[in-house]
């Protein structure tokens, strides 16, 4: 709270205070993760923008840290430290500081998040439904009465990439750009025309790798030219892209109709509810009946916990700036004289705790709220 005058830290501590007493009331265990964390996880998972605005440093030790800017990754950290067994339910919520680079309006460097993560849910839908209540729970306890619900479903997408016919590196790809509309676009329209890389300045490299082994290729490359390694890429991940390269080469375009669907997916919005019709026009397979499957049950327990999904708004492109999102996705905005502020978000994040080390993957879905945001807005 550095910068407050001392009304303003009361103001914003009784605001936050009535934020965890709802969570707590609803019992999830008031635990504070460290702030100092390890880079890796946050620099790997978090997405571009997470990566450029966190603090990093060196401890003597030579380790990469860096002061945590968000408190899912430190939260799924003492979880795994703690819990006897990752894969339990456990239900936690936090109060506490983070710090990121500011890039946006009513964006300190230093700010407070509270929120909840849920671990281990044996009924998903549920506790997605249940969390966005919670959210919305807190948010109305603190004075706030008038904001939007946007959500997304990254579980619709990935079940529609895997009922379209393509390579399986290619729908990797697709996956990595899905928070990036335009190169997602590009890379698609890339697929549709792989022929096209023999006109390139880069095929008989290409060609070269194809036919024999591509890291030899590359070392042989890079010898020849005196070439420095720039951008941090070693050769074996230069090698690697250049062998991808020449796979495509030898594929089949994709079709236009399949990438057409998935065009057509992303650009679905519109009412939370009203849904179903649009999902319907795209012509996805058994996996994708199956998540609008369990689109349709979310919306049914968020009916169940008193939400009214025609208040809602669904776009099949949003995702968060988080890209270690799997599944549901939600932000709420509050309107400022200066535009729309999101106050807070979450979703469901399944592979998270695997990534950092349980010994399989362990349903996960929670929320955070930007405190500071949420003071200025109410104001």
């Amino acid at each position: 709270m550095a910068g407050k005058s001392r009304p303003e830290r009361e103001a914003l501590e009784r605001q936050n205070a009535a934020l965890i007493a709802v969570f707590e009331r609803a019992g999830f265990d008031h635990i504070a993760p460290d702030i100092i964390q390890p880079a890796d996880i946050f620099l790997e998972r978090s997405g571009e923008d997470i990566r450029a605005r966190t603090f990093v440093f060196t401890d003597p030790a030579g380790a990469e840290m860096c002061l945590r800017p968000d408190l899912t990754v430190p939260a799924c950290r003492y979880h795994l430290s703690h819990a006897e067994d990752p894969s339990a339910e456990r239900r936690y919520c936090y109060l506490g500081p983070a710090f990121r680079f500011p890039d946006e309006l009513l964006s300190p460097q230093e700010f407070t998040q509270s929120g909840l993560e849920w671990f281990g849910a044996s009924q998903p839908a549920m506790a997605e439904a249940r969390v966005l209540k919670l959210t919305i729970s807190a948010l109305e306890a603190a004075g706030l009465s008038r904001y939007r619900v946007t959500f997304g479903d990254v579980g619709l997408f990935s079940a529609l990439l895997d009922d379209t016919d393509m390579p399986s590196r290619w729908r990797q790809r697709l996956r990595q750009q899905f928070w990036r509309p335009a190169a997602f676009r590009d890379l698609l329209d890339s697929f549709q025309a792989v022929g096209e890389a023999r006109r390139t300045s880069l095929f008989p490299l290409v060609s070269r790798v194809a036919a024999g082994d591509a890291l030899a290729v590359v070392e042989a490359e890079f010898a020849s030219r005196n070439l420095p390694l720039v951008g941090g890429r070693t050769p074996q991940e230069i090698a690697a892209r250049l062998a991808d390269k020449a796979a495509d080469l030898a594929e089949t375009p994709l079709a236009a109709a399949r990438a057409h669907a998935l065009n057509a997916y992303l650009a679905i919005a519109g009412e939370a509810s009203a849904m179903d019709a649009e999902l319907a026009k795209i012509p996805g397979g058994q996996r994708f009946a199956g998540a609008r499957d369990y689109y349709a049950r979310r919306l049914f327990e968020m009916e169940e916990l008193g939400l009214n999904p025609r208040r809602f708004h669904f776009a099949a492109g949003f995702g968060r700036e988080l890209e270690y999102y799997t599944g549901f996705t939600f932000q709420i905005e509050a309107d400022t004289p200066h535009g729309p502020v999101t106050v807070a978000g979450g979703g469901r994040y399944d592979n998270l705790l695997s990534d950092m080390g349980a010994p399989q993957p362990v349903p996960a879905v929670g929320c955070a709220i930007h405190t500071d945001r949420l003071k200025a807005v109410l104001t």
